[in-house]
């Protein structure tokens, strides 16, 4: 494949990306005009935002499986069109439940996407550093749906309503759908891996009485909370038991055994949480509180953004010529403090100062992204880069579901903000313990081990 072309399958699964990370940023703008309209509580309003990211965590896995078996194309295409289905479903929803089922479906859209999409960038760029820069301009991707997501957001929620900001996806989806069918081709795994429905349903029972248990609790009361987290404790441990005996498991537990892929599991989980904790925090924060307008929100992003987009090329960029130590101790130490400082800000803070602890935020996300996904993928045997991608995409948006959970449940958004800070130290500690020379023979040693097993193939998230 020439370099043109390249770069083109690039640019077709970066709009993939584009139109699922969009929504994220877009609905968190709209939260206060959604809820008045359709008199959501703050649960009501968690649940917006996370029926989409624990739809796309629970299914990511069984995707990957079903895109090896079917073809990675026939799965991406059909993802784009049940995606911009459910976002004209949303944009009709009369009811806040009717939202959230229109949200489900265009998750189950999105899951199709991004796993085939990294598979298809993964298997382009051979070469290390090629690869390692493909994935840093995927990460800052990210940084320009959250310039695009809430000044649109806000433009539209100003100007028309909150239901015009699921129309901007549509557009998208059919182009990616045309250019998909157009330049992207047809590929299927060699051998594809069996369905493990045992393990699926476990992780659906696992992440839902987990969220639940945590949005719901304070409402529903302290017995009914217990018995969600005792289900969700015993769902785990039967998920372990589970996979472990299975001979093609949907989440392969050997490669735990690397100090790096957990890491970035945990690093993923950390650094999301915090980033779904900042959006759901600061769309409250801005509109409600200080009473700016959806766009004027919209527009106080910008430098999260803008720096996001600028630090995650530069970002991919330090993992191909140094590694991802570096990137990944200056996102755990910016996200700490970043953290640190909003837990200071009140109605009064002066918004340039508030811009400014915004940048540090996004200095410390843009800088997370590769690191997480070169390091989950390096080392493995080809065959097996597929399954530890997609465990850490689920890990990103498991942890993002769980930082727009625990934040808000919490009694103040400066305590919420304190708990953001605790997850960029997480971040900073993990960072340090899992890429020294001990962990890198650690994953030397499971590469050697999974090499040597049965090899099977999954696309990549």
């Amino acid at each position: 494949m020439t370099r043109r072309r390249r770069r083109l399958v690039l640019l077709i699964c970066c709009m993939s990306l584009l139109i699922v990370s969009l929504d994220n940023t877009i609905v968190n703008v709209a939260l206060p005009s959604l809820g008045h309209d359709l008199h959501a509580p703050i649960s009501g309003l968690q649940w917006t935002v996370d029926a989409y990211t624990l739809t796309l965590a629970s299914l990511l896995m069984l995707a990957g499986s079903t895109a090896d078996r079917v073809g990675r194309r026939r799965t991406f295409q059909t993802g784009l069109v049940v995606f911009t289905a459910g976002s004209l479903l949303c944009s009709l929803a009369p009811s806040l439940g009717w939202l959230v089922a229109a949200r489900i479906v265009q998750a189950v859209g999105g899951s199709m996407l991004n796993p085939v999409a990294m598979s298809i960038i993964t298997n382009t760029f051979t070469d290390r550093r090629e690869r390692a820069q493909a994935i840093g301009v995927w990460g800052g991707v990210t940084g320009v749906s959250m310039a695009l997501g809430p000044v649109v957001g806000g433009l539209l929620t100003d100007t028309v309503n909150w239901r015009a900001i699921f129309w901007i996806n549509v557009p998208i989806g059919l182009l990616a759908l045309f250019l998909t069918w157009r330049f992207v081709p047809e590929s299927k795994a060699p051998s594809a891996r069996r369905l493990d429905p045992a393990g699926q349903v476990l992780v659906i029972v696992l992440l839902g009485t987990l969220t639940y248990g945590i949005i719901e609790g304070q409402a529903a009361g302290p017995v009914v909370s217990a018995v969600c987290f005792v289900v969700a404790a015993a769902a785990l441990a039967a998920l372990v038991v589970c996979e472990l005996r299975r001979p093609e498991p949907l989440i392969d537990m050997r490669f735990f055994r690397s100090a790096p892929f957990s890491g970035a599991a945990v690093m993923a989980v950390s650094g999301f949480a915090g980033l779904g904790a900042f959006l759901f925090l600061n769309t409250l924060y801005l509109q409600s509180h200080r009473g700016l307008s959806a766009l004027a929100a919209g527009l106080c992003t910008l430098p999260v953004a803008g720096i996001t987009t600028i630090v995650g090329p530069l970002s991919g960029r330090l993992v191909g010529s140094r590694g991802p130590r570096l990137p990944s101790v200056v996102a755990g130490a910016c996200l700490a403090a970043a953290g640190a400082l909003l837990s200071q800000v009140t109605l009064t803070t002066p918004l340039p100062l508030l811009l400014g602890i915004y940048v540090i935020f996004g200095v410390g996300f843009g800088m997370l992204n590769p690191p997480i996904t070169n390091t989950a993928v390096s080392g493995m045997p080809i065959a097996q880069a597929g399954v530890a991608a997609a465990v850490a995409s689920t890990s990103r948006q498991v942890g993002q579901s769980l930082g727009v959970a625990i934040a808000g449940s919490m009694a103040s958004s400066a305590a919420a903000y304190r708990v953001n800070a605790l997850y960029g130290l997480i971040v900073l500690a993990v960072a340090l313990l899992t890429t020294g020379r001990w962990a890198r023979a650690t994953a030397e040693r499971t590469a050697a081990r999974l090499a040597e097993a049965p090899q099977v193939t999954l696309s990549q998230g």
